[in-house]
Order: structure tokens, then C-alpha cells, then sequence
């Protein structure tokens, strides 16, 4: 267990001599937008190390840890352990080595959780009766702190199973690339100004209503990070396209739209209003553009004849065929040229993905469309 920074900074200096760190986090998040650190783990293939965040106050140790090139991070299903470490230091692991995305690019099933895949590499089967437990609570009770390290003995042994054959199948450097896409989505922070644009459904609002849905959700969005609350605590989703539609000018008129909770109403209620009225007020010229609809049911047949694409490739190569071709991948390149064409490749369609099919992609959309 790991309580003080000379400790840290000791153990830091160590991991950096070697070639990989096994890295876990546990975490506290029900009600907050930023997830709270209850327990950092490492592993180095012999050990494993508990850092408790409780008493740690000088990061920079680790920070070095985090951002050398030459020690490779390894994680499992990391998205919200990259958030714990941006909150919690403000860096992410790189270059990082997710085993869960390993395990695809080579073939096992897409989204494997971590008890099956010890299951499966190791023969190991794993109690998950900690998992939910109170990582905040002092002192640790014996048997989080034997999952908890657990956890990282395990994960370093899973990567030198699956190192190896991710480097003898030739997939390393196509693995480490998908895995800083990772590290840079968690960089971002999502503008308050630009949060519309991720509400489900907003595609079905008229430009002036879309101006109130802009206020609102930007609202959202930086109370929600101001207040450290959930973003559905504060205001749920579900309420934004309902408010940006009616247009309630009254407390009881807003208790009345669909799921909204009681609670915003009775804390928030009248400044929800006025941010109505201020959505009501932006002049028409600077309303929002109408957002994309979802592509037509007719699209479905070329998307089908893309996807294609990528499942020939993923068999080729022994890979998770919902590796090879993501949905908005295909969706961002049918609507570069929906319905007549030409087609054109979307930035989405980076990197390794572009180079080994793009051209391919772009010629079966365009002979499609001529065909017809």
C-alpha cells in the first residue's frame, strides 16, 4: 500500500526501468460528473502495488510514470479509467495497451469483459463481490484490498499473454494506434456551446428551437462540471427536446413535461425558465442550423454491401469484425454522397482503417451508386 509521496516517488522511479505497468483504477460515481479516485493499482508482472489517492497530494511522480513513451500502460476497457486519471492528475496513460481491444485483434469476442477474458487466457475465475463496494471507505476492508490487487497481477499476466501474439500477428502498431484514439478522446473536454449537438433527437427540432436547446444544454453542460453533479442529476436528457419544443413559460407547466424530476423543478425550475426565454430571444439569425436526420431506411443496402467490406478484412486478418469497421465509419461515408454520390472518404476513416480499405470503400460505394 502506497500512502505517501516519498513512497510514490520511489516506486515511480522503479516502474519507469521497465518495460510495461499493468494499471487499474477503482472509483467512486453515482451522482458526480467527475469520478472520484478510491484506489489506484499497479502491476509490474511480479507484484502489485495500491496507491491510495486518499493521502497522495503530489502527482507528478506518477504524471511521469503516466506520459513516458517507453513504458507501455496496459488497461482494461479503459474509458472511465482515463477519466480518473485526467481528474485526478490531468493526464492520460500513454501509449496505452487496452487488453479488451488485444483480445479483438485477435480474434475474441468484441467488448470482452475482464473476469471472462482471465477466464479464458488464464484459466483464472475471478469474484466480483468487491466491485461495487465503498472504495472511499478508511480502512479497506482484507478483501478489496485482495481484489484490488488481484486485479493487477492478473492484468499484467493477461498482457504477456496477449503482447506477444499482438506483436507475432504483426497488430502492434495498429493496436497502440486505436488505443492513443482512447487517451485523445478523454483529452477533450466537451464545449458548453457545442452540447446540443450530442442530444438524442435534437436532429427533430426547427432552427428556433434549436436555439433554446442550445441554451439549455450549455446550461447543463457547465453547471453540471461547475456543481460536480451527474449531467442527468441536474437535468435529465430526456427533458431537453420536451423543454425545447413547449416552450414552458410557468413552474407548473414545466413539473408537467415528461420526466422531468421533481427536483430539477424545485432547484432549478425558475432559472430553467429564464433560459427558455433567453433561447426564445437569440435572433434568427443566429439560430443553429437544422442538424442531419438519421439516413433513410433505403441506405440500408449500401451500408450493408460496405460493411461487407470490413468483415471480408476481418476474417482475412482473424480480427472481431466490429473492430474493423465502426458504424460511424460507415455512416459518415454514406452521407458524403447520399443518395446520388459521388462519395468521398470521411476524416472519420483514419489512420490504419484508411489506408487498408479506404480506397476499396470509396470504389464499392461509387460502383454501387452508378449501378443503380
Amino acid at each position: 500500500m502506497i500512502d505517501r509521496n516519498a513512497d510514490l516517488a520511489h516506486w515511480c522511479e522503479r516502474w519507469l526501468q521497465l518495460p510495461y505497468v499493468a494499471v487499474d483504477t477503482e472509483f467512486e460515481r453515482t451522482e458526480t460528473f467527475f469520478p472520484i479516485a478510491g484506489l489506484i493499482q499497479i502491476g509490474d508482472g511480479e507484484a502489485a502495488y495500491l496507491i491510495d489517492p486518499l493521502a497522495i497530494t503530489d502527482w507528478s511522480p506518477l504524471v511521469a510514470l503516466l506520459q513516458n513513451p517507453d513504458v507501455i500502460k496496459v488497461l482494461h476497457a479503459c474509458s472511465e479509467d482515463l477519466e480518473v486519471f485526467m481528474k485526478l492528475c490531468g493526464v492520460a496513460p500513454a501509449p496505452l495497451f487496452d487488453t479488451q481491444m488485444a483480445a479483438a485483434y485477435l480474434g475474441m469476442d468484441f467488448s470482452m469483459g475482464y473476469s471472462r477474458l482471465v477466464k479464458a487466457l488464464l484459466d483464472i475465475d475471478l469474484s466480483n463481490a468487491e466491485t461495487r463496494s465503498n472504495w472511499l471507505q478508511r480502512p479497506l476492508s482484507p478483501n478489496q484490498i485482495t481484489y484490488a490487487a488481484a486485479d493487477a497481477l492478473h492484468l499484467a499476466e493477461l498482457y504477456q499473454v496477449l503482447g506477444p501474439r499482438i506483436e507475432a500477428a504483426g497488430l502492434t502498431d495498429w493496436l497502440l494506434e486505436d488505443s492513443a484514439e482512447l487517451v485523445n478522446a478523454a483529452a477533450r473536454v466537451q464545449e458548453p456551446e457545442t452540447a446540443y449537438l450530442n442530444v438524442k433527437q435534437a436532429w427533430r427540432l426547427k432552427p428556433s428551437e434549436l436555439a433554446v436547446l442550445k441554451v439549455l444544454a450549455s446550461w447543463r453542460e457547465r453547471e453540471s462540471r461547475q456543481r460536480d453533479q451527474a449531467r442527468n442529476r441536474l437535468l435529465r436528457e430526456k427533458t431537453l427536446c420536451p423543454l425545447a419544443q413547449r416552450q414552458p413559460d410557468s413552474l407548473q407547466s414545466l413539473s408537467r413535461i415528461e420526466d422531468m424530476h421533481p427536483r430539477s423543478v424545485r432547484q432549478d425550475g425558475q432559472a430553467i425558465l429564464d433560459l427558455i426565454r433567453a433561447g426564445q430571444e437569440v435572433p434568427e439569425h443566429d439560430w443553429p442550423q437544422r442538424l442531419p436526420e438519421p439516413l433513410p431506411a433505403e441506405a440500408n443496402k449500401l451500408l450493408k454491401v460496405l460493411k461487407k467490406v470490413g468483415q471480408q478484412h476481418a476474417s482475412t486478418l482473424g480480427m472481431a469484425e466490429e473492430l474493423m469497421l465502426r458504424k460511424k465509419h460507415l455512416e459518415a461515408l454514406v452521407r458524403s454522397g447520399y443518395p446520388g454520390g459521388p462519395y468521398q472518404l470521411p476524416d472519420e476513416l483514419n489512420g490504419w482503417r484508411r489506408v487498408l480499405m479506404g480506397e476499396q470503400l470509396l470504389a464499392v460505394a461509387n460502383a454501387r451508386d452508378q449501378a443503380e
